[in-house]
């Protein structure tokens, strides 16, 4: 069932997680028992997973998202490109961000 995330891959954040923003950090809270490593665990995101996140709309596919960042960041596309891929493949895994493609 694992798919293969990679720079064509459109994702979104699960309908089974609830993400809110408190005092500037992303927490995330799964819905559903099984999700993450324990049941009651919470998920905060550093700056480079918040930015990501935010672009995770559903509609983008990773390697635009990466365009996005890269331009926002004036960072090397090849870098942010990596990092997308192992946030989303690492949150793929969880059941936090479900892939389209």
């Amino acid at each position: 069932m694992s798919q293969s995330i990679n720079l064509e891959t459109i994702c979104s954040p699960s309908d089974d997680i609830v993400a809110r923003e408190i005092e500037g950090d992303i927490i995330i809270v799964p819905l559903i028992a099984g999700i993450g490593d324990a049941d009651d665990e919470l998920y905060t995101l550093n700056e480079t997973g918040k930015a990501i996140w935010a672009k995770l709309d559903g509609q983008k596919n990773l390697g635009d998202v990466a365009k996005e960042l890269s331009a926002e960041f004036s960072s090397n596309t090849g870098e942010i490109e990596t990092d997308v891929l192992g946030f989303v493949s690492e949150m793929t895994k969880r059941g936090i961000l479900v892939s389209k493609s």
